[in-house]
């Protein structure tokens, strides 16, 4: 059975889905713009040479022109994999060449270079479906993240991506849930 915050979370992450898919072409180019410039100011403020970064869904906030500048800048960025048993493996990639992964998401191919790969970068960049203003990530329901970062020793510094209405006063937290240092929006930058 599940626990109300479970129920909270699927009717949020719902609520929110739509929100996303109700935008504009041109609010989606906009906001591009905007992840782009926040994700590079990021990435200097750190002075990061080394990152993690997923590759986006049509329904994510887009990642790809920061991923393709992170490249073309010399920093080194690990993908992550899905694996069935809920873990993520790690690649830098072929560059422009992606395939379908294990949820229907899109995912880097390269080699696999295992779990641990992580714990060398300077900083995180994760997907989120919403993060409230105590730094409390809400995914997308799967727990490959917070399984990540619950299993990290030294964590660097992790940032989730989300639109601006995507910060919220509250979301649903359950024990296994891995809080965030903080979010970039397409205005913002915002640190907890």
């Amino acid at each position: 059975m599940a626990s109300s915050e479970e129920n909270e979370k699927r009717a949020l992450r719902a609520e929110l889905r739509e929100r996303r898919q109700n935008l504009t072409s041109v609010e989606w180019e906009q906001a591009s713009i905007g992840f782009l410039q926040n994700l590079q100011a990021l990435v200097t403020a750190f002075d990061a040479r080394s990152i993690s970064c997923y590759l986006s869904s049509p329904t994510e906030p887009n990642t790809r022109p920061f991923v393709n500048w992170a490249i073309e800048s010399g920093i080194r960025v690990l993908f992550p994999i899905s694996r069935e048993d809920g873990l993520l493996d790690w690649t830098v990639g072929e560059q422009g060449i992606e395939k379908t992964g294990l949820w229907g998401m899109p995912e880097a191919v390269g080699e696999l270079l295992g779990p641990i790969a992580i714990n060398d970068v300077d900083l995180i960049i994760v997907p989120a479906c919403a993060v409230d203003e105590q730094g409390t990530r809400l995914g997308w329901g799967r727990g490959y993240f917070d399984k990540t970062l619950g299993s990290m020793e030294k964590r660097p510094p992790v940032y989730a991506v989300v639109f601006d209405n995507e910060v919220l006063p509250e979301v649903p937290r359950e024990h296994h849930d891995q809080p965030v240092n903080g979010v970039v929006t397409p205005s913002r930058i915002l640190d907890f």
